[in-house]
């Protein structure tokens, strides 16, 4: 089987922190910046930085709709952080920000961004995940810096995580999103369980 072709995008963020982690896994990932790109992705990437500045350079490279696509035809999207919130469908703010930006709409939740403090309160800390680690699997590693927490979740939403009681960590069908970075770590588990959700849908496509 050829290698997965993961695009991340390459607006903002330590994407190629994500670039670096997936090459080890074996996938072939790469910077996206145009339609393109994306469309000839088997999976997505959408990495952290300022969640407004991500929704307005998504509208002003023409992104949104071939995100939407990628959606459509069932091809694996997982965002970070910013990632996060700019999948979601509802966002509310706990600071004195304005809540209002371009979204892509494709997570059924509704997220709270800067939750957890502003730059100086990043911090690392391991979460519970067993879908992830196996019953009784070391805790995976997450770094939070300036992280958004699920407030709400849809019914086809799936709970992968928590932190302190916080949702950290869902999946809708293909979409995953994550308030933490898991490329800031050694512990490559979240990467590895995107890929499978890739594998998976390739599957899925090849049978049909």
């Amino acid at each position: 089987m050829s290698k997965p072709k993961i695009a991340v995008l390459g607006l903002q963020g330590d994407f190629h922190k994500h670039i670096e982690r997936l090459a080890g896994l074996g996938a072939h990932a790469y910077a996206a910046r145009l339609p393109e790109e994306i469309s000839e992705a088997d999976g997505l990437i959408i990495p952290g930085g300022e969640s407004t500045t991500i929704g307005k350079l998504l509208v002003r490279y023409n992104l949104l709709d071939s995100i939407r696509t990628a959606s459509d035809f069932g091809k694996p999207i997982y965002g970070t952080c910013a990632g996060l919130i700019v999948l979601a469908t509802r966002i509310t703010s706990s600071t004195s920000e304005r809540g209002g930006q371009p979204t892509l709409g494709l997570l059924d939740i509704t997220v709270s961004r800067n939750a957890f403090g502003r730059q100086i309160d990043s911090f690392e800390s391991t979460i519970d995940a067993p879908i992830i680690t196996g019953v009784g699997g070391k805790p995976l590693s997450a770094v939070f810096i300036r992280a958004p927490i699920v407030e709400e979740v849809g019914n086809n939403v799936q709970v992968l995580a928590s932190y302190n009681g916080n949702i950290v960590f869902v999946r809708q069908d293909r979409i995953l999103g994550s308030s933490f970075h898991p490329e800031l770590t050694d512990d490559d588990r979240v990467h590895q369980y995107f890929l499978s959700v890739v594998d998976e849908s390739l599957v899925t496509v090849t049978q049909h």
